[in-house]
């Protein structure tokens, strides 16, 4: 036996014995993708799998902080003194699409700088392709711009300037002075939409026998009543925003203890007294009690992380601070329906906190 033979012998290899000439014969051709040291055949190209994919797209559109939204319709649907129906769910989808819309338009515009500060980001990763998260971001946005204008024109109108600030906010005006401005602006405009949208498909409603209009309920309210929810929502937006202007790097007290300020500052306002002109009541028994508690979970929520960045400002705490303040969006909408006089929409909106904090956990909101 040849040496090259008795090797394969003793070690086993396939590889050896298939390439190792017989006495008299010719060699054998084995191709080499035919092999492995596992058991004789390659394992093919490395290809992502489903649920990494999956995950990828998660994190991208960062779908822990959709929980989020949907409080946004239910706020201005509260506000208008109606319940939340058809024009509200429509509200709610379109604002969950025009979301999801900025989401991925933000990677792809930040896609060159986070392949310098964050590149585990799925673009600059190479898990998501560039060209793939713009297609989303458009196909987003027109699908939320149809589901808004199956609630009426008006809803139609206050979407497109939502999707209009979402798509300037992303490819402009997000480095500049502007940039907590115009995100503060989207996140009204989306409560606004709720507030248009209930109201809007309410009215198209066919009414009583000889009329095209059903008649609003009693205390009900035209979409402008929704103004002072949306500029607090507004208010707090800016607060987050400008923090998160500093999360990579961290280093800013002031940022914090401004948002800290503003925190505050809703939660005394919401507790304060009497709504404001324009606003309904809210319900004297289930509202006396509920909108203490949302306020406090607001606060918590909130100021607690906003706190601690303030106190030492490097990026994780700026971070956590920023997730902190995202996910107390959702007690912001629950006081701000309660005070409007729907404690129990509020509540129906706290209900999405443990889906938020769970999902927080597997998929970063920032």
């Amino acid at each position: 036996m040849r040496p090259l033979r008795l090797l394969a012998a003793v070690t086993g290899s396939p590889r050896l014995l298939a390439a190792a000439p017989r006495s008299g014969t010719a060699p054998v051709h084995v191709p080499p993708d035919s092999l492995s040291g596992a058991g004789g055949t390659a394992p093919a190209p490395d290809r992502p799998s489903s649920r990494t994919r999956l995950r990828a797209w998660a994190e991208l559109l960062r779908v822990s902080a959709l929980f989020t939204v949907p409080g946004d319709a239910l706020a201005g649907a509260a506000a208008t003194g109606r319940r939340p129906a058809r024009g509200t769910a429509l509200a709610v989808g379109a604002s969950l699409c025009l979301y999801e819309a900025g989401m991925a338009l933000n990677d792809w515009a930040d896609r060159e700088e986070d392949a310098v500060d964050r590149p585990h980001r799925p673009i600059p990763s190479g898990r998501v392709a560039p060209g793939a998260a713009l297609a989303a971001a458009g196909a987003l946005t027109a699908a939320g711009l149809a589901l808004a204008a199956r609630a009426g024109r008006p809803a139609l109108a206050v979407a497109s300037g939502l999707a209009a600030t979402v798509w300037a906010y992303d490819l402009r005006l997000k480095h500049t002075r502007l940039g907590p401005a115009a995100m503060a602006s989207a996140r009204a405009l989306d409560l606004l939409l709720g507030a248009t949208a209930t109201a809007g498909a309410a009215s198209a409603a066919p009414g009583p026998a000889g009329t095209h209009a059903a008649p609003g309920p009693a205390g009900a309210h035209p979409p402008s009543a929704a103004l002072p929810a949306a500029l607090a929502l507004g208010a707090h937006t800016y607060a987050v925003t400008a923090v998160s202007r500093h999360e990579v790097q961290g280093g800013s007290t002031a940022a914090p203890l401004a948002a800290l300020a503003g925190v505050a500052g809703l939660g005394a306002a919401a507790l304060r007294g009497r709504p404001a002109h324009g606003e309904p009541s809210p319900a004297p028994a289930t509202g006396t009690l509920l909108l203490p508690a949302f306020v406090a979970a607001y606060l918590r929520t909130a100021a607690v992380p906003l706190l601690h960045a303030a106190l030492n400002p490097s990026p994780p705490l700026t971070r956590r601070a920023v997730g902190g303040g995202i996910r107390a969006m959702i007690p912001l909408q629950a006081t701000l329906a309660a005070r409007a006089g729907s404690p129990l929409v509020g509540l129906a909106a706290m209900g999405l906190v443990p889906l938020a904090r769970a999902l927080s956990r597997k998929v970063s909101p920032t």
